[in-house]
């Protein structure tokens, strides 16, 4: 058990679920199982392997649901749990000021994030940039069902039929440096709000690339995808 001892790791589970209804309607989406374990319990098993000792849970929406599974659930030796409760919704970036002390790099994610990724590797690329905000990134296909021409003036320069597009896109999955917290303006702020403040500020942001497993389990079909994906549940 080596590695991310040192590193704190916020997991950000107080959102409604409204996209992954019907599951959600009477639990919280964190507690939404995959094989035999809930979706949270995955992200913290997976955090624990890589050495992780403290992880600090931003709860709203049933968070109490929450909290009472993992008081009846086994814990890893080593590993604690801290609960922090918002008093109304703050944000996929406001929710990081209900936690005190952020004083040393730490990772953030989101509560309904089941991945692969390397924490280590990507703590280690965080440092080797110097960045205050380092955003791990999946290449994800979108697929345009119509022709896509380019002009140049009221000429056509070139055309594709039906072409499939890649664009870098975030895997819920942040490593921050303290002095980021202090871009957070005061009451809701989402993510994205807080990367362009953060570069209207100068400040570095820092992309990681990473092909490895990835559900963002917002949607009744990612979900799906991820219960049937028997690889997934191996690795984690």
């Amino acid at each position: 058990m080596s590695g991310l001892s040192n590193i704190r790791a916020v997991i950000l589970a107080g959102g409604l679920g409204t996209r992954l209804r019907p599951y959600t309607t009477i639990i919280p989406k964190p507690l939404v199982p995959v094989g035999e374990r809930p979706i949270l319990q995955h992200i913290i098993d997976r955090l624990r392997a890589v050495g992780v000792t403290r992880v600090d849970l931003c709860v709203n929406y049933l968070g109490g649901l929450i909290a009472a599974y993992f008081s009846q659930t086994r814990i890893e030796p080593g590993l604690q749990l801290h609960w922090h409760w918002e008093e109304r919704p703050l944000g996929t970036a406001g929710a990081l000021k209900a936690v005190p002390d952020l004083d040393q790099t730490f990772i953030a994610m989101n509560g309904d994030v089941l991945t692969g990724l390397d924490y280590r590797e990507l703590v280690d690329f965080h440092f080797e940039a110097g960045a205050a905000l380092t955003i791990a990134t999946h290449k994800n296909p979108v697929n345009i069902d119509l022709g896509v021409l380019e002009t140049v003036g009221s000429y056509v320069s070139s055309y594709r039929e039906k072409p499939t597009l890649h664009y870098d896109v975030s895997m819920g999955v942040y490593i921050y440096e303290p002095r980021a917290l202090k871009y957070l303006p005061g009451g809701e702020c989402q993510f994205p709000e807080l990367v362009q403040r953060l570069l209207a500020a100068g400040e570095k942001v820092a992309a990681y690339p990473s092909d490895a497993p990835w559900y963002d389990i917002g949607t009744p079909q990612e979900y799906e995808r991820a219960v049937q994906d028997v690889a997934l549940l191996t690795e984690l």
